[in-house]
């Protein structure tokens, strides 16, 4: 209990004073000239209230990362607790908060125009490709697992909830920013906001009942509690399976989109940095349930290898805690999570190819003609087993992020602002990334090499990023 609370206290502290520092270190300035009101198109350029901007942003960032996410990594032991407060606070909020602001400042810019400006068109172009192609596999992912949740919850078929879902991207994607995901979204909102405190507050009433024993984080057992850990280390295999409640990637693809609704900078810290600390109280929520319910990270490891996937799981602590009523307003929150993720990556996806087409996004029938191949490949891809595919986002996650830190501390070497903010956090997830693409088993998309290979390998890997970025960026 007491790790919990801290945990939490910790990140709700963290938007206060790192969050601060770090919004007045990037100079934010309530005075300056904002997209949403210079281009305003009625489409997407349009200034929205901030509330339904941070519910916006937190929904499009969450999915199902800081649940399913933080189960897979309290499967590793407490020890879960200290990358998600350190890495949301110093990490995933800095870089989802630096990364928004510059499409701020950059007239709303899609992400891989952001990391061309500050690292090349070089970048830009690899970059583009690599979104492309993430945002694809987590659109088309974001059709099917939901539409198979729904099936489950309601006995229809699942073809029916494919083609509601599906329908629903398209509207979302081709309609004005405030028609559908301004409209709607408040609500959804509120379906993951009941889930995510029916939860924790059920956790704080069994755990002062004594119902339930929550692990403790202390010397004893900072330790990896995962079955196989020779196999799946805590270094590099966390902080991967930890992503999107510590840090992600695909976050930065997200921030665009809010940015072109923003009313004046002053929002920035509550938008793009609080949304992150919110994601980071989720994940410390589902991440101390999952051990809690089962007893242990032991006893939550032998569920998970007997077959018990983080969905299975999800649904039993929700039936079990909350009754059947409460059950089926959280579960239906764990289908809001994926579809709030999936529109907007398509719109991410129209948005990035528009802005690369220099296409203007005013006229409905520009916007049908962009959207035409994005759903005609999506439709397609429907049919094929992402399992394979999806086994890779995670990295691809990571390698976005690390990239961005890269961008984002290339920015505040070009305005002579101390680039460790960016640059530290920055060395260090290259390191896990390259380390995990050595180290991690096939099946998870690693060479399945030796560890001390993958610890050699990342480490002269993030070195020489570091050693590159000092010459071209710090020293020119």
């Amino acid at each position: 209990m007491i790790t919990f609370l801290i945990s939490i206290t910790v990140l709700i502290a963290g938007y206060f004073t790192y969050g601060k520092f770090i919004d007045k270190f990037f100079g934010a300035d309530p005075k300056r000239s904002v997209p949403a009101i210079e281009m305003a198109d009625g489409v997407d350029y349009q200034v929205l209230k901030p509330w339904k901007i941070f519910i916006i942003q937190f929904l499009n960032i969450a999915g199902l990362g800081p649940i399913f996410g933080a189960i897979m990594g309290a499967a590793y032991g407490p020890i879960a607790y200290l990358w998600i407060v350190l890495g949301c606070i110093f990490m995933g909020a800095t870089h989802d908060y630096v990364a928004g602001m510059l499409s701020l400042r950059h007239n709303g810019a899609s992400h891989n125009e952001v990391i061309g400006k500050y690292l090349g068109k070089g970048f830009q172009k690899f970059l583009t490709f690599v979104i492309i192609a993430l945002l694809f596999a987590v659109g088309t992912s974001f059709i099917s697992g939901p539409a198979g949740l729904l099936q489950q919850m309601s006995g229809w078929d699942i073809k029916v909830w494919l083609v509601i879902i599906f329908i629903y991207y398209v509207i979302a994607t081709l309609l004005p920013v405030d028609k559908i995901i301004g409209a709607i979204y408040p609500y959804m909102g509120a379906i993951l906001l009941f889930m995510a405190v029916a939860i924790g507050g059920t956790l704080v009433v069994k755990g002062f009942s004594g119902e339930i024993t929550m692990v403790e984080l202390t010397a004893d057992t900072f330790r990896n509690y995962k079955s196989n850990a020779s196999e799946y280390m805590l270094i590099p295999m966390l902080f991967i399976v930890i992503s999107c409640g510590a840090i992600s990637g695909f976050h930065a693809t997200q921030s665009p989109l809010m940015a072109r609704c923003m009313s004046n900078e002053k929002y920035g810290r509550p938008i793009f940095y609080g949304a992150m600390i919110a994601e980071g109280v989720v994940a410390c929520i589902w991440a101390t349930a999952a051990m809690a319910y089962f007893g242990g990270p032991e006893q939550l490891n032998i569920m998970a290898d007997s077959g018990n996937t983080p969905a299975i799981i999800v649904n039993a602590i929700c039936e079990s805690w909350l009754g059947k009523a409460g059950a089926i307003i959280a579960i239906l929150g764990i289908v809001v999570c994926p579809i709030t993720s999936g529109d907007t990556a398509f719109r991410s996806l129209r948005l990035i190819l528009a802005d690369a087409l220099n296409f203007s996004q005013k006229p409905i029938k520009n916007r049908i003609l962009i959207c035409i191949p994005i759903f005609f490949i999506a439709f397609l891809s429907c049919t094929i087993d992402f399992s394979i595919i999806w086994t890779y986002v995670g990295i691809s996650n990571q390698l976005l992020a690390a990239t961005t830190l890269w961008a984002c501390a290339a920015y505040f070497a070009s305005v002579g602002k101390n680039h460790l903010v960016m640059s530290v956090p920055a060395v260090f997830i290259t390191y896990v990334s390259v380390c995990f693409l050595l180290v991690a088993p096939n099946v998870q998309g690693g060479l399945n090499l030796e560890p001390i290979i993958g610890y050699i390998g990342g480490a002269v890997a993030a070195l020489a990023c570091a050693g590159v970025f000092y010459a071209k960026k710090v020293r020119k």
